[in-house]
């Protein structure tokens, strides 16, 4: 058997660029690396004390599909509280981390030859799923708008494609590459022309907790019928590893999207349940001492890359500097980055697999060490080329 027997969509999609180029620089035992969004705080104490309950409880058995009661309760009341979410425990499905939340709801709300919009920059997992499940992908880029997609490009996507039926839009907010964080008024904007237009909204507000100065501010509050909202615990109580996400949608449609879930992953975790449930019931400030703590970190990047040289978008929520590499450094993002790592032992991502190859993606989850020794490097590289440039 040849291998382009297989499914043709999976053999378009590459392996992700941005976890290999983390895996080969990670053989370096010098580099010191700002690349995936990994906060280096650790799981607070009280949750892990109730995963370490729940083994010992003997909580190991099958959960319901669609999660624990009592943590899609907890769920309901805890988001109610942060953003004003208004989902009952029934309209909210639990899964297995933020990822497969999205997988399961863009499974479930098109069928292949729909059109979804995706705005760029993009963490490179919306695009992925919608070539794996056979979609039309329209790419918007939101560069010359400071990264905020606006509801004339949005109508003007849907023009510029006559013959396509565009059923959905992936919304980040706030933004994974950019750190863009979306003003009551710009989301009240965009849901004008996409309740219009009949368009269903991913909206991923895995980093609706780390906002700076802003309080976030979600599109289902304004387009309820329309809007599925992806969150979990990864960002907001540094729970990576835990893969705990959810799925907040009307009812009916999540009943859909929970179906997908059942039998792609049966259910999430059991143990990991019990810890989300503490999460959620005793954890409601858990991530204000990791904010006070990016927000320092945030401005020392910014400040520092730009006095690099770098354009720097001006991060409203998350983790993440998006910097434009300085013209004279004659460098794309690749080339960029890969220098820093083998050079200079720091490891930055590439703007590339965001869709913007003159950019890299600095992730401040880091310690102030770290952070000081990266920046310190990126100077000393800028310095250093420009110098060569200009013999």
């Amino acid at each position: 058997m040849e291998l382009d027997k297989i499914n043709p969509y999976v053999l378009k999609v590459m392996p992700s660029a941005m976890r290999k180029f983390d895996h080969d620089i990670s053989a370096d035992p010098k580099i010191i690396k700002l690349t995936l969004g990994e906060p280096n705080f650790n799981v607070p104490e009280h949750i892990k004390q109730a995963a370490i309950d729940a083994i010992n409880n003997n909580e190991s058995h099958y959960p319901y599909y669609w999660g624990y009661q009592p943590l899609r309760e907890a769920a309901s009341t805890y988001y109610q509280e942060k953003f004003g979410y208004h989902y009952t425990a029934d309209q909210i499905l639990v899964t297995v981390g933020a990822t497969e939340a999205v997988a399961s709801s863009i499974k479930a709300l098109f069928k292949p030859g729909d059109a979804v919009i995706i705005p760029t920059p993009a963490y490179p997992l919306y695009n992925a799923l919608t070539t794996l499940n056979e979609l039309n992908t329209i790419l918007i880029d939101t560069s010359d708008d400071g990264f905020i997609l606006t509801p004339e490009k949005v109508q003007q996507a849907i023009n510029d494609h006559p013959d396509w039926d565009v059923k959905g839009l992936i919304l980040t907010d706030p933004n994974n590459p950019t750190g863009v964080a979306y003003t009551e008024e710009q989301i009240a904007a965009l849901a004008t022309v996409l309740k219009d237009n009949g368009i269903w909204v991913i909206s991923d507000e895995i980093y609706g907790e780390l906002t700076y100065g802003q309080k976030h501010y979600s599109i289902s509050n304004v387009l309820p019928d329309q809007t599925v909202v992806v969150n979990g615990l990864s960002k907001s109580h540094a729970m990576t590893g835990y893969r705990l996400g959810l799925v907040f949608g009307p009812s009916g449609f999540i009943d859909e999207i929970a179906k997908v879930h059942q039998y792609t992953v049966t259910a999430a975790a059991s143990i990991v349940q019990f810890a989300a449930i503490e999460a959620l019931t005793h954890g409601q400030d858990d991530s204000k001492p990791m904010l006070v703590e990016y927000e320092k970190r945030r401005d020392f990047v910014a400040k520092e890359m730009a006095e690099a040289g770098f354009d720097v978008v001006h991060p409203g929520g998350a983790f993440y500097v998006f910097a434009k590499i300085p013209e004279n450094l004659h460098m794309n993002s690749w080339d960029f980055v890969n220098v820093l790592a083998k050079d200079y032992h720091i490891g930055l991502m590439p703007g590339d697999p965001f869709g913007d190859n003159g950019y890299v993606r600095v992730s401040y989850a880091a310690s102030d060490e770290a952070l000081a020794a990266a920046m310190k490097a990126v100077k000393q590289l800028v310095a250093e080329h420009s110098e060569k440039t200009t013999e």
